[in-house]
């Protein structure tokens, strides 16, 4: 079945609290949080790991960690979400590992030196970057017809669109904006998780 993931970003959040979000957003279908707040210090970033663990509870969530492989162990997530130049200087041991890719050689050397995902951006215009020409469904083609590991689509996704990512190859689709800053973050996790369960049956 397809998976929706989530990348935090509590600056996006608007008339709620960055918790009620990330509950309300599992509540409507998101599989894997990816917790990236840059500009956290360790300590909280921990703090933010742990308590998105207390949200997840019992359901089968996943959370990952987007650049600190200190806090991956101090809250017991699930993995490591890491950029690709970090992951080609050196790979992390016995866990799970997420990388982010911009281009066909760098999706084929992850799935050859290991890693467990990719997430492939940005593919359709996005506010996140402003006059860069998104990569389209062909590059998740692409990709697709020369690795076989899981690929996670990234970059302007709605439920419009992320059918189509879908059916041409990727297995999943990351969202940061259309659920962090939504004034309703269980109907658009819905949605989403809806428009690419219909692909899969």
């Amino acid at each position: 079945m397809s998976k929706l993931y989530l990348i935090t970003n509590r600056k996006l959040v608007k008339n709620h609290n960055f918790f009620h979000v990330i509950s309300e957003s599992i509540k409507g279908g998101v599989d894997t949080i990816i917790l990236r707040e840059k500009d956290l210090n360790e300590q909280e970033l921990i703090s933010y790991g742990k308590k998105i663990k207390e949200v997840i509870g019992y359901r089968k969530v996943k959370l990952m960690i987007n650049g600190n492989l200190s806090v991956v162990k101090a809250v017991k997530a699930d993995g490591y979400h890491m950029k690709f130049k970090d992951f080609l200087d050196k790979k992390p041991k016995n866990i799970s590992v997420g990388v982010s890719v911009h281009s066909v050689e760098e999706a084929m050397i992850c799935e050859e030196k290991g890693a467990d995902y990719i997430l492939v951006s940005h593919i359709y215009p996005t506010d996140c970057k402003k006059g860069l020409q998104p990569k389209g469904v062909n590059f998740i083609k692409e990709v697709r017809s020369k690795v076989s590991m899981p690929i996670i689509a990234l970059g302007g996704i709605n439920p419009e669109n992320a059918r189509e990512a879908i059916e041409n190859g990727a297995d999943g689709v990351a969202v940061m904006s259309y659920i962090m800053a939504s004034e309703e973050p269980f109907i658009s996790a819905k949605k989403l998780k809806e428009n690419i369960k219909i692909v899969t049956g």
